[in-house]
């Protein structure tokens, strides 16, 4: 199996530079003729949100719907995808950032009770705690 970086998915899903997308778009149909795989790493996704939410000012439910989808392609193998499918399944019922409902789904998949935080805006999840 092979990882893949942030921008091969962020090419795939915003198709922003034509050669690139496509070179992508090769590599996953190759890949699935071929029956291969890549990985998608915790810290790709946790990357994907933030680009795709701070450099193309995507919208929260867009980035869901993208990352959803990115779970049911056959030659993507995202990590933790239980954790993750969570995640995005709490996501629809809560504001939190994105990336903060990732860090403490993690922590939980983990045996963790709680996340500390000095984040206010996170700790009105219940996954997060206030450090003072």
């Amino acid at each position: 199996m092979t990882g893949i970086d942030t921008n091969i998915l962020v090419r795939f899903l915003v198709a922003d530079d034509e050669a690139q997308t496509q070179s992508v778009y090769r590599l996953f149909k190759e890949a699935e003729a071929k029956k291969n795989v890549f990985f998608i790493s915790l810290p790709v996704l946790l990357e994907l949100f933030w680009v795709l939410e701070s450099v193309y000012n995507l919208p929260r439910r867009d980035i869901m719907e993208a990352v959803t989808a990115l779970t049911t392609i056959p030659v993507l193998k995202v990590e933790a995808e239980k954790v993750v499918r969570g995640m995005l399944e709490d996501a629809r019922k809560t504001s939190c950032d994105l990336s903060d409902l990732l860090i403490g789904h993690v922590a939980a998949a983990n045996s963790c009770n709680t996340v500390l935080s000095f984040d206010k805006k996170a700790r009105r999840h219940p996954l997060f705690q206030l450090l003072r």
